[in-house]
């Protein structure tokens, strides 16, 4: 069947070029790019080839196996072992090739290598420098290097590594990989990854050095905020690598750290996540990475550390933190008191990489480079940092040309501040390294209205500055922290704009390690001391994303894998609530954090009573355990948490709704959650969807909701049958609005919807974040709603295309990388006839779709391009 083309196969979330991945039986996925109209599968094969790296051995192949699942597939040959590599196709049959029909060609190959699975593999210690630290010097690097010979010129290496704070490889002087601050973050005393690199062509026969630089990052360094703590997981930083090697003759050699290895300070005088990087290239010591060199003065015995357990080492199941694009300056200017400053047009997440070219004479001259989000009166506005210096300051060794970007540090801005600059300045000797986790972008929207594009811009740059390695609350400020809050409300839209499965699963894992034994969520994920919210108490909708994210992600991906894994910890949670943990009663309730109406500096002051958030969320959370106890065949809790959601929902309205039928919280929030969740009875659905198309035409169309009510609000006003109101809700550009940051020039999504206020000035609130992704949420009504694509099946196995023009826009489309190929949508009113409505979608083979137009019955439609039009009626 040439006319059947498969992609490379995918093995568990990985990308495809992922070496040393944990699992022993990686789950498969294929998608189908090529194929007849009304083709659908019938039956797949799959064939795994071992490398035995010089050995001939015969495939392995499954044989024909019926059905049409084609993503994450159980892996159907014997299990992987440490360091195992083989070559992974595919081929598929039509379903009505049954019984004789011929078969697909191969799909491409797809490489899949294990890690090491067990801690019997490591044989590596985690060293450090020996010794205590310099109180002059506190945040200094190290340098360590380890010396080894190989007795012929390699044919396969691999080297594992991880730290006790960030590590960046060199290996005779060639960098190691091209990750950014590894091995990230996760709950260090119970979970730590390492990685895996290919570095075959960096070895040579005869001597070589593995040679590493050492920070303090997470572990060790400043974290939190109101001065934040030190030392949060240990205080002495450490590094783990493992080289294996096989040579060209067939000996293998195995290398790692150990009492053999050297240490000594690095040239990096300051590196701190939240302060920046201060470095003096005259102290980086010649070829200290190198064979050639012996490494020079200061160097001592490393410290080997007693107390790691091998047993946390995790291999990564999302990809690594990266640079990920450039961005040259848009402009540059004098700032009143005689700064230059540097406009990247756009609030990014990175650092800068300077090129300078002062030869010997400017030998020992500093160069300083400042950052922030905004200006005020023409300078550079650092209030909003707090206690992040966010400052970088290189010292020039003298060399002709010399190029240089922090290794351990990274800022939120748009603008930098440039001073000692050694002879003319040229902009061309500037970029600005965006960096965050690499993840697959799979989802894109546009529509009529070029500020609601610009809105969506900014939900997908503040998605990439907040997804570095954790998902934050905001990537500037001294926090820089894991809110589960923030995630909880944001998964759908993250979802359909990246692939962040593997790293959110990532990050899920470390939400139940931390978790704790009572079934209480903590608030920060990681969680590391923060005053007034340790040790943590049940909070609703931060709490909630124990249950909401995996069923999300699960929607997103289809993955039963995910809620198997994460079952106990949404178990516990819910658990927790059910006996009272979010009544009100059990402490205080963020509730709708972030009312446009409370003040700068209580952002607790909401209109929707906190505990009318608590109870609804309380409900939704039980539900949706059910469903996941249902999907899991988990009977008895499916049964006994259904009957907890409907008691929780009869709760809430004995509790929340009053004599005429209104909640006592009279607010858009209050009537968003009750609707959007299924919490009212059915007489009191019509009244309560008129009552909050009342509240918001009464606010004039601005937002008048928080954390709690802005991800539901115009679902919530679609469902009510005012969609038009939620068009001129989206649409509005007075403060507070979702597009009054657009009209201010925003290129990202902020914390507070005036964080600058309209008299051009900096909201004087003590949290006043400009790249903040959780009031972005309404993105995925704009994917859903007004694009009309979503999932009507856990990942995508089914696909609902339903459009809900309005608003005055006249065209929208989106489109989405499901797991099964690629689905989209394109709709427009009809030109020269206003209610016309055109739209045109293609769905992805192996799925079907669910097509509901304005005015027209619903019906189905399989694979392939379709179009339909439907007369609109009169507005």
């Amino acid at each position: 069947m040439a006319s059947i083309v498969l992609d490379v196969p995918r093995a568990e979330h990985h990308p495809a070029d992922r070496i040393g991945i944990g699992e022993r039986r990686p789950r498969l996925s294929w998608t189908v790019r090529e194929a007849p109209y009304g083709w659908t599968q019938g039956a797949y094969e799959v064939q795994v080839a071992v490398d035995a790296r010089g050995g001939a051995v015969p495939p392995w192949e499954s044989g024909r196996i019926g059905g049409a699942d084609s993503v994450l597939v159980p892996w159907p040959a014997p299990p992987l072992g440490s360091r195992e590599r083989c070559v992974v196709r595919v081929r598929v049959w039509g379903r009505d090739a049954a019984g004789g029909g011929q078969p697909s060609a191969w799909s491409p190959p797809l490489t899949v290598e294990a890690g090491l699975l067990s801690p019997a593999d490591w044989t590596a210690e985690m060293v450090g420098p020996d010794g205590e630290r310099d109180p002059e010097a506190w945040e200094r690097t190290a340098l360590l290097r380890g010396a080894f010979e190989l007795p012929a010129p390699p044919a396969y290496a691999r080297l594992y590594a991880s730290a006790r704070g960030l590590y960046e490889l060199e290996l005779n002087g060639a960098r190691v990989g091209d990750e950014v601050l590894a091995p990230g973050w996760t709950s260090y005393r119970r979970r730590l990854r390492y990685q895996t690199y290919d570095v075959t062509g960096l070895l040579r026969a005869g001597p070589n050095v593995l040679g590493a630089h050492l920070a303090d990052g997470w572990f060790r360094g400043r974290i939190g905020y109101g001065g934040g703590t030190r030392d949060v997981y240990g205080d002495r930083t450490g590094l783990l690598a493992q080289l294996e090697v096989v040579c060209g003759d067939g000996t293998t050699v195995r290398f790692g750290t150990g009492p053999g290895w050297w240490a000594a300070p690095g040239p990096v005088l300051r590196a701190s996540l939240y302060d920046g990087e201060h470095h003096d290239a005259r102290l980086v010591p010649p070829g200290w990475s190198e064979p050639e060199s012996e490494g020079g003065d200061g160097w001592r015995p490393v410290r080997v550390a007693a107390d790691f357990d091998v047993r946390t080492l995790r291999a990564p199941t999302g990809p690594p933190v990266r640079h990920t694009q450039d961005i040259a300056p848009v402009a540059v200017t004098t700032s009143p008191s005689g700064r230059t400053l540097l406009d990247f047009g756009q609030n990014l997440v990175g650092r800068l990489r300077l090129r300078t070219r002062g030869g010997w004479g400017a030998r020992g001259a500093e160069v300083t480079v400042r950052h922030a989000e905004v200006l005020q009166d023409g300078e550079l506005c650092t209030r909003p940092l707090r206690h992040a210096e966010a400052t970088d300051r290189y010292v020039l060794a003298g060399r002709r040309e010399e190029v240089w970007e922090p290794r351990f540090t990274f800022h939120g801005f748009r603008y930098a501040e440039i001073d000692g600059w050694p002879g003319e300045f040229d902009p061309a000797d500037v970029t600005a390294r965006v960096i965050g986790s690499d993840l697959r972008r799979t989802g894109w929207f546009a529509c009529s209205d070029d500020d609601v594009n610009r809105l969506h811009e900014n939900v997908v740059w503040s998605m990439r500055g907040n997804f570095v390695d954790v998902p934050t609350d905001c990537p500037q400020r001294d926090e820089r922290l894991g809110w589960t809050g923030d995630i909880q409300v944001f998964t759908p839209t993250a979802a359909f704009l990246h692939d962040c499965s593997g790293m959110l699963a990532s990050w899920l894992a470390d939400l139940a390690a931390d978790q704790y034994a009572d079934g209480t969520v903590p608030l920060i994920v990681p969680e590391i001391p923060t005053p007034d919210w340790l040790p943590a108490w049940p909070m609703a909708v931060w709490g909630d994303a124990a249950v909401l994210m995996p069923w999300e992600l699960y929607r997103a991906y289809g993955d039963e894998g995910l809620l198997r894994d994460r079952y106990g910890s949404a178990r516990a949670w819910v658990d927790r609530v059910l006996a009272g943990g979010t009544d009100g009663s059990a402490g205080r309730q963020l509730g709708d954090w972030l009312d446009p109406a409370a003040p700068p500096d209580d952002p607790w002051a909401a209109r929707t009573d906190a505990g009318l958030v608590a109870a609804a969320y309380a409900a939704r959370s039980a539900d949706v355990l059910a469903r996941i106890a249902e999907v899991l065949g988990e009977s008895a809790d499916a049964e006994r948490y259904r009957a907890a959601a409907a008691g929780a929902r009869d709760r809430f309205t004995a509790a929340y709704t009053t004599a005429d039928g209104r909640l006592t919280s009279d607010s858009q929030t209050a009537y968003a959650l009750a609707l959007v969740f299924d919490l009212l009875p059915d007489g009191l659905v019509e009244p309560a969807g008129r009552r909050l198309a009342e509240l918001v035409a009464a606010d004039g169309h601005h937002i008048a909701t928080g954390f709690a009510g802005t991800p539901v609000i115009c679902e919530a006003l679609t469902r009510a049958g005012a969609l038009e109101d939620a068009y001129r809700l989206l649409r509005q550009r007075e403060c507070p609005s979702w597009l009054y940051p657009v009209t201010r020039g925003a290129t990202t999504v902020w914390e507070r919807w005036d964080s600058l206020l309209p008299d051009g000035t900096v909201n004087p609130g003590e949290m006043t974040s400009f790249n903040h992704y959780a009031l972005g949420a309404v993105a995925d009504w704009l994917h859903t709603r007004v694009a009309g694509l979503a999932p009507a099946a856990p990942g995508w196995r089914r696909v609902r295309v339903a459009p809900r023009p309005g608003g005055g826009l006249t065209w929208a489309r989106a489109r989405h990388e499901t797991p099964y190929g690629t689905a989209d949508i394109r709709w427009r009113l009809h030109r020269g006839h206003r209610h016309r409505l055109e739209a045109e979608f293609t769905i992805p083979h192996g799925t079907t779709a669910e097509v509901d137009l304005p005015g027209l019955a619903p019906y189905e439609v399989g694979p392939g391009s379709h179009r339909a039009g439907v007369d609109l009626p009169e507005a």
